[in-house]
């Protein structure tokens, strides 16, 4: 493929999963708001568990990538079958690994937000927010396993699409969910609106209800629609000691990676918890405004997983190498643009997120920090994309736990204490700065193409 080509390859395949993370970030901040409306115990109540719900649902994209990047593999090696043996592969151990996740999680739900420090105030609704989660960890796994497997069977488009559905529905059901009974004024006229009145519990039972549906939808697009991965013909549905063995080597680098992350970001939790609710609910809110100018940076990293892992399946090695650079480039110019429109709209973003004006000055402040480490950022981000995509999850994660818990976690317990929230963000810009640097340096000095060759060797 010519220069040309690639970059217009990368741009379409990018457009779809960007922007589906686009409108999810555009739900997740009426979410926000939503819960933000019933005060800041509320919303310090839900980002108390955050940390541990992207630790869970980091364990279920690791099971998920374990078989859809080996599809991508067989798929631009034009073996096509042997990717339709890894999808059936992977519905049996992924939902038994769902099974085991779920019965896991509600088990410490009741005690989880008093482990982290939460207020009195807020440990009851956390508890029961982690707990419907929890329950609908089956659907988040067929949720992250379809949509992967599609994208790495280069349908960007469907998943796309129906996670920006689930958006949508997240936010439909919070609204008859969280709210009690009302009359709202449309014009000159009354109307009535039913709700649940179920406040932090009801934005649980949204999210879970949105996954539900999304993953059906998903699952059916995947197994019985696509031309490529349908498994409807012939194959068996035995667990096959090949496929699960290279499943096992590319996830548990992944999950350890995921744990690395995750468990950082619980333990930041645990420092910011004892900074009060103001603290704990501006950490949580500006976590969310942040997304909006990370998740481009996945949806790059989604396209550069499919480019990279389908060229080294055709033992295309500058093809992969063109893929994984380009990709890059172009996460890092789009972040660098929106992380300079997070420092100045600020202010409205927040404005929209929360009425409490401590929350909001407390948030503007730490956001605006955060602008300074999107670029280098956005090149972990997509580093991480394309390497996974050749099988290159080893050292990625062991990366990501020197720079999480050597830098990170080391500079936030000395700075909390002493400058508060601002503190644990300027650790985290700093961190981020080094860990871009980190993948980049590994990108470009290429052993993860000479890992790829050796194994299809």
């Amino acid at each position: 493929m010519s220069f040309g080509q690639q970059v217009r390859l990368v741009v379409c395949l990018s457009i779809p999963a960007i922007l589906a993370e686009i409108s999810s970030i555009v739900m997740q901040y009426i979410d926000a708001a939503m819960v933000g409306s019933l005060g800041k115990n509320a919303t310090a109540s839900i980002g108390l568990v955050t940390s541990t719900t992207w630790f869970v649902g980091g364990l279920c994209i690791s099971a998920a990538m374990g078989f859809s990047v080996q599809a991508a593999q067989y798929i631009g090696a034009k073996e096509e079958e042997a990717a339709r043996d890894v999808l059936r592969q992977s519905l049996l151990v992924c939902g038994a690994f769902a099974l085991l996740v779920c019965f896991a999680c509600i088990s410490v739900s009741g005690i989880l937000p008093r482990w982290l420090g939460g207020a009195p105030e807020v440990c009851e609704e956390a508890s029961r927010y982690f707990f419907i989660y929890a329950c609908a960890l089956p659907a988040v796994q067929f949720r992250q396993l379809g949509g992967s497997m599609l994208q790495c069977s280069g349908d960007m488009k469907t998943p796309s699409i129906l996670n920006g559905t689930m958006c949508v529905l997240d936010v439909l059901f919070n609204f008859f969910l969280i709210f009690p009974t009302r009359t709202v004024e449309i014009g000159s006229g009354h109307w009535v609106v039913y709700g649940a009145g179920l406040g932090v519990a009801g934005a649980a039972l949204g999210t879970a209800l949105s996954e539900v549906v999304t993953a059906l939808a998903l699952l059916y697009m995947l197994c019985f629609r696509s031309k490529v991965m349908q498994v409807t013909g012939k194959g068996g549905w035995g667990v096959s000691g090949i496929y699960l063995k290279k499943a096992v080597r590319i996830s548990l680098p992944m999950a350890f990676e995921h744990g690395v992350l995750s468990g950082a970001q619980i333990i930041s939790t645990k420092i910011v918890s004892p900074l009060g609710t103001v603290s704990v609910a501006a950490n949580s809110l500006a976590v969310t405004a942040e997304s909006l100018c990370y998740m481009p940076g996945y949806g790059i990293a989604a396209a550069a997983t499919t480019l990279v892992g389908q060229s080294v399946g055709a033992r295309r090695r500058e093809q992969a190498r063109g893929f994984a650079r380009l990709s890059v480039l172009l996460g890092a110019v789009l972040m660098t643009m929106t992380a300079f429109l997070m420092f100045f709209f600020a202010p409205g973003m927040f404005a929209m997120l929360t009425p409490d004006r401590a929350v909001r000055d407390l948030g503007v402040r730490v956001l605006r920090i955060e602008a300074f480490a999107e670029p280098l950022y956005a090149c972990s981000i997509v580093a991480a994309g394309a390497l996974r995509g050749a099988g290159d999850t080893l050292v990625p994660s062991v990366m990501n736990l020197m720079s999480m818990w050597g830098i990170r976690i080391t500079m936030a317990v000395f700075l909390a204490p002493r400058i508060g929230l601002t503190g644990v963000w300027i650790a985290m810009c700093v961190e981020l700065c080094i860990r871009g640097s980190l993948f980049l340096v590994r990108l470009f000095r290429e052993k993860w193409l000479a890992a790829a060759d050796r194994e299809e060797d």
